[in-house]
């Protein structure tokens, strides 16, 4: 592995980090949104995560040319919470984000990110809403962002955010063997021990397409996700929220009828799931289908 010098000694206020594996298809695109930022206080980590295609040359380019960009090179493919981990590893900013090579950042919004943790020194994460666009870039909708007392019922936290670098330390990055769900596990760690501020302003866009993580891995993704809400379930959480909570989890999984957490959530609230029948019945029929037909 090796990392690009930086020509300042100056630690910038903002680390950015942006994984990338082959992404050379919208990356100058992505980077360019990351170096327009009307923000100028960040550094930008690119970590070539072993891209064999032209992500490479478009990477050192960048950082030939623009002295807040570093470049991290691991010699083989580790995996996206890996990189991340790389990645931060060699930040020196107090506040941390990431971004995707497909997504694009709006001008103002690490102005506007920073600002609001400025104006609530007591927290430690901001996140806001966005915007969801398809291959072409046209937009497709908005995705608004929930408050983090509503985490366990899905991740609303969403794809734009920063957070101070202790939220980092204090959980020891991203854990490297849920790779897929590895944001929503540190979304769920960090409600633990830190607080949340939202901001429902439109800050970034989040392009939608059939090569990313949930549209290949949906199924495993979904068993991923339901093993971390479960371990991140108090004790003390009130038998009708467990059961609600478990039986979202069965009506998320589109390819297989998980019978488990149906019994789980019945053990918890058996009113609950009873009433639920018929929902649940309908759930069954739609899984039944899509595997027939898959």
């Amino acid at each position: 592995m090796g990392t690009e010098p930086l020509d300042s000694a100056t630690p910038p206020r903002v680390s950015m980090v942006m994984p990338v594996h082959n992404g050379a298809r919208w990356l100058s695109d992505a980077i360019n949104s990351v170096l327009a930022q009307d923000y100028g206080d960040f550094e930008l980590i690119l970590v070539d995560d072993a891209s064999s295609d032209e992500s490479p040359a478009i990477m050192a380019d960048t950082a030939a040319c623009d002295p807040r960009v570093r470049l991290i090179r691991l010699d083989t493919n580790i995996g996206l919470p890996a990189a991340l981990n790389a990645g931060f590893a060699a930040a020196r900013g107090e506040l941390h984000s990431w971004t995707s090579d497909d997504n694009l950042l709006r001008p103002h919004m690490l102005r506007r990110l920073v600002t609001t943790l400025d104006a609530h020194p007591d927290a430690d994460v901001v996140h806001a809403d966005f915007t969801l666009i398809d291959e072409s870039g046209a937009e497709t909708g908005r995705s608004h962002v929930g408050p983090v007392d509503r985490l366990l019922f899905g991740n609303n936290i969403g794809a734009c955010f920063l957070y101070r670098a202790r939220v980092t330390e204090a959980l020891g990055g991203y854990d490297v063997g849920l790779f897929g769900v590895e944001d929503y596990d540190f979304w769920l760690r960090a409600a633990q021990k830190f607080a949340f501020v939202t901001l429902n302003e439109d800050l970034y866009l989040y392009r939608k397409h059939g090569g990313s993580l949930t549209s290949q891995r949906g199924d495993q993704i979904q068993d991923l996700t339901a093993r971390i809400v479960e371990r991140s379930l108090p004790d003390t959480l009130p038998p009708r929220r467990r059961s609600e909570i478990l039986l979202g989890l069965v009506l998320r999984s589109h390819w297989r009828w998980r019978g488990d957490l149906v019994r789980r959530a019945f053990r918890a609230d058996p009113w609950h799931v009873a009433a639920q029948l018929p929902v649940l019945a309908r759930w069954w029929i739609i899984v039944a289908r899509n595997r027939l037909t898959s």
